[in-house]
């Protein structure tokens, strides 16, 4: 099998966060809920991901980084916290859907900022006149369909300028491309842990730079159970019902792997990937390339082919063992943005464990399909 579909699960996973899950599973029970052994072990673990967490991405607390299922979770944890029915929010044109559908569900009148591909000088003079009266901004840093990384330094700057509170989806850049918190100095940033940051499914984070908001969930902390209410402080006000300690025991190993290889080391890598892959398929005159003039800008590639239907060409890709996905991706709007919503596209992302040598058998394997 050749898995090239990172962006939306990393597949493989170093077996360090394999072995610190089921040791955690195995050892430890509900963080924060007892003072006995596996409860302790449970608690450390928490602590030590968000301590490590911190460490990764610069954050100054990380007693206000909170554990989440997933981004979505994360995102939508953030955007009910400062959500404003009837005011309006500013989005890039390359958003998700759980971004879209949140602010759409929380009453926010959307404004959308950049609606051309890897054009960072017409989505910054976006966002510069639509900010003005707003009272939220979201914005992804790379899109998970097209690979586009956006400026999301300049955007944060412009938001702090406006003093409007702006939430970055780090989907699909945490753990690969550079996130750095005292760059960004934002309201919250959300992310996923089982994408680049290589950890397991049902886990994610959400850096929280903002003042308290309301909570989206309601329960037990684990802590000031007397009070009807939530607790006031991180990360408890956040974190209802029983958190996932095993999952955040991979996220520490997974962050001290990528740590350990580095990771501006594996973003060369997997934009050498896309970059091979890329020049492979340029010259196919049926196929059409999204991609940047110049270098690539992350590990993501999409494509559509003039004679065949995305759908088709994953699926016969994935009969022969290439793990592809095809379709909107979970994020119209940049469908739109590109001109690709009638068609869809087919994608391919990659990971710190492909090679080129299966570059080149994908590559093969499509040209002989096409």
């Amino acid at each position: 099998m050749i898995y090239l579909d990172c962006a939306a699960t990393s597949f493989q996973k170093p077996g360090e966060v394999l072995r610190a899950y089921e040791r955690t599973l195995l050892s430890a029970s509900s963080p924060g809920r007892g003072s006995y052994a596996p409860a302790m072990r449970a608690s450390v673990a928490m602590l030590a991901a968000r301590e490590a967490a911190a460490a990764f991405f610069n954050f100054p607390d990380p007693e206000r980084v909170v554990m989440t299922m997933n981004a979505t979770h994360a995102l939508n944890i953030a955007i009910h916290a400062l959500a404003q029915p009837g005011r309006r929010a500013v989005i890039s044109g390359f958003e998700h859907n759980s971004v879209v559908r949140p602010l759409i569900a929380s009453g926010m009148e959307l404004s959308v900022a950049g609606r051309r591909l890897f054009d960072d000088e017409s989505l910054l003079r976006d966002f510069r006149i639509l900010l003005k009266g707003a009272s939220l901004a979201v914005s992804t840093h790379v899109s998970n369909v097209f690979g586009y990384v956006l400026p999301i330094g300049e955007i944060a700057r412009l938001c702090r300028q406006e003093g409007v509170p702006l939430i970055v989806d780090a989907s699909q850049s945490a753990g690969v491309i550079e996130l750095d918190w005292h760059e960004l100095n934002c309201a919250y940033v959300a992310m996923p842990g089982h994408k680049s940051l290589l950890g397991v499914p049902g886990s994610g984070l959400l850096l929280c730079g903002q003042k308290q908001g309301t909570p989206l969930l309601f329960g037990g902390s684990g802590s000031d159970s007397r009070q009807k209410t939530m607790p006031d402080y991180y990360p408890d006000r956040f974190e209802a019902g029983t958190q996932n300690a095993p999952a955040a025991a991979a996220l520490s190993a997974a962050i001290r792997y990528i740590t350990k290889r580095g990771r501006k080391e594996i973003e060369r890598h997997e934009q050498e990937l896309c970059s091979h892959m890329r020049q492979l398929l340029q010259n196919r005159e049926e196929l059409q390339l999204f991609c940047p003039e110049g270098e690539v800008q992350s590990g993501v590639l999409s494509f559509r082919c003039s004679t065949l239907d995305c759908e088709e060409i994953a699926a016969r890709l994935g009969e022969a063992g290439i793990c592809v996905r095809a379709g909107l991706h979970c994020a119209p709007l940049a469908h739109e943005s590109a001109g690709t919503i009638a068609t869809g596209t087919v994608r391919m992302s990659f990971s710190p464990f492909n090679t080129h040598g299966e570059v080149e058998a994908a590559a093969a394997k499509l040209i002989k399909i096409i």
